[in-house]
């Protein structure tokens, strides 16, 4: 049985062409990328619903803590069920989450949606692994780069699409185009995918219960959650806030506006395949200390940014660089801990990335609310220093190792 599963994944690798790759990237982005689509909207959206900026920027939160709970409680089934079907059939429930945000006439409703959403779109984090195991080995930094580019992409491109979106249908627009791109590509995983499946599946319980021995057993699983959970919240200070600075006096725009910035994040997501490929000739830990580095710098541009357009843009794009390269690198070491649970590493990892999200959004609203963009930059600043701390325990424990 072990052996013709064995053959069977052998042939799978030869079927990950660079389209398939691609479309593989597609999806991640689209699946990912619907969790930030209310960013650059949440003045329009408070307007429409007649909300308080304070409920609406939460929405930031609700889609990343859901997001979290589909890492934690979702993601763990690629080490239990056929991986095709899974991440097809979490695409189609999250298209109906952004549905439900699509014809949203309330704010609990459009809430819904989000959390819905954000549950489902861990197909993303299906795709990643899935992406590693089908590769061959010494492509294995390079194909998880082009999926997480097309993530990251996704997250990156969602601004400017739901703020270029918005003047044709208002800010809900965005959220029906999804549904319908989500159910596209979604059909097109089901016809181009190889089936994948682990030789050795567990019982769904034993395998929630193997991610905490995994977390216990895996010092350098702690530590890089730890690392990644840090530089996201560092960042999603940033996202969460990010709208009502550019909304605001000193910049005036609208959402349109707004979105374009998002563009230049673009360039950021390149930074992905280029770390992963650096991960592949062994230098992981150096492009994580750059990152760590780039990822504290930012945040005095953005403070800059208050008054100037341009300071802002530069650190805007420095951060998102960041953070990708943080992340991948950070996946790259993780997914070499234990080959034979991919799944499970990388739900343990994401889930502790997401919480760091969630965390960090939380953290950006408060300040925002007590002190403005000042404080806000001081908040990101700190966790990008404790995100240098978490590096340098990390580095001690490779040694070790």
């Amino acid at each position: 049985m072990h052996r013709s599963n064995a053959s069977s994944q052998s042939a799978t690798r030869d079927t990950l062409s660079t389209p398939v790759l691609l479309l593989m990237a597609v999806a991640a982005g689209l699946c990912a990328g619907g969790n930030y689509f209310n960013q650059p909207l949440l003045p329009a959206i408070a307007r429409d619903l007649q909300a308080d900026d304070a409920s609406v920027a939460f929405t930031v939160t609700i889609a990343q803590v859901a997001y979290a709970c589909g890492l934690l409680l979702l993601v763990p089934l690629g080490d239990m069920l056929e991986r095709r079907a899974l991440a097809v059939g979490l695409m189609l429930l999250a298209a109906l989450g952004q549905f439900i945000s699509g014809f949203a006439d309330s704010l609990s409703m459009l809430s819904t949606g989000i959390a819905v959403a954000g549950l489902f779109s861990v197909a993303a984090q299906i795709l990643v692994p899935m992406a590693a195991t089908l590769a061959e080995p010494q492509r294995r930094g390079q194909a998880v780069g082009v999926v997480m580019s097309g993530l990251l992409t996704g997250i990156l491109a969602a601004r400017s699409v739901a703020g270029l979106l918005a003047p044709l249908g208002g800010w809900s627009t965005v959220y029906r185009v999804a549904g319908l791109a989500m159910l596209v590509v979604a059909l097109l995983l089901w016809r181009v995918l190889p089936q994948s499946r682990n030789p050795s599946p567990r019982p769904y319980l034993q395998t929630l219960v193997s991610l905490g021995t995994l977390f216990r057993s895996q010092p350098r699983l702690r530590s890089r959650a730890l690392l990644g959970a840090l530089s996201f919240a560092s960042v999603s200070v940033l996202f969460s806030t990010m709208a009502l600075l550019l909304a605001g006096p000193g910049h005036g725009m609208d959402e349109v506006s707004i979105g374009l910035v998002g563009l230049a994040g673009a360039a950021g997501a390149l930074m992905a395949n280029v770390v992963g490929r650096v991960a592949d000739r062994g230098g992981a830990m150096r492009a994580s200390a750059i990152a760590v580095l780039l990822l504290i710098a930012s945040w005095a541009a953005l403070l800059w940014g208050a008054d100037s357009l341009l300071w802002f843009l530069g650190g805007f794009v420095v951060i998102d660089m960041a953070l990708q390269g943080v992340h991948i690198s950070n996946q790259h070491i993780v997914f070499r801990l234990a080959p034979e649970a991919r799944a499970r590493l990388n739900a343990v990892y994401m889930t502790c990335y997401f919480a760091g999200a969630a965390s960090g959004s939380a953290l950006g609203s408060f300040a925002w609310q007590h002190g403005g963009w000042p404080a806000t930059c001081a908040v990101g600043g700190v966790l990008g220093l404790l995100t240098a701390v978490a590096l340098a325990h990390d580095r001690r424990l490779a040694r070790r190792g």
